[in-house]
């Protein structure tokens, strides 16, 4: 069994879509657990805020099976196939850390949105501050304690996860 780190993201259709997510994610492995949720505004666009968190948990899913998965999940919701960054979405599923793999193919290990975004640093650190991450050695409170806190985000205190 592998643990994996996933972010969560939705700004349409958000209370529907987290929760569809979660009741999904739910059933990939074991020993599911869910950050707070929070919202922020959208980075690099105009458009609603989105909710964003971060799951763990263990899987006997291969990195390959796991990634088809979660795209497979974006398109059942409604994402388009087509989508791009920087724009609205229904639901966004990406793999943050598996296990201890490192890799620059694609999905790149550990995704890079760990060092740029508040909503996927912070939710991270309530599940996981003395994580280590894999080929940099730091660990995810040591990247919080340095990060730029200048996005502003705010949890949703009606949503349980």
């Amino acid at each position: 069994m592998t643990t994996v780190y996933i972010s969560v993201g939705s700004n349409i259709e958000r209370d529907y879509h987290i929760q569809a997510a979660m009741n999904e994610l739910a059933l990939l492995g074991t020993s599911f657990q869910s950050s707070t949720l929070y919202e922020a505004e959208p980075v690099g666009f105009e458009g609603p805020n989105f909710y964003n968190c971060v799951v763990v948990f263990k899987t006997s899913l291969t990195l390959d099976t796991l990634q088809k998965t979660l795209k497979l999940l974006e398109l059942n919701y409604g994402r388009s196939p087509q989508a791009q960054k920087n724009q609205s979405r229904t639901l966004d599923l990406d793999i943050l850390l598996y296990g201890e793999q490192v890799q620059d193919i694609h999905p790149v290990l550990p995704r890079i949105d760990i060092y740029k975004f508040a909503f996927v640093l912070l939710p991270l650190m309530e599940l996981c501050p003395d994580q280590a991450i894999p080929g940099d050695g730091r660990t995810v409170t040591e990247l919080w304690q340095s990060f730029d806190r200048s996005q502003a985000l705010w949890p949703v205190e009606q949503f349980v996860c």
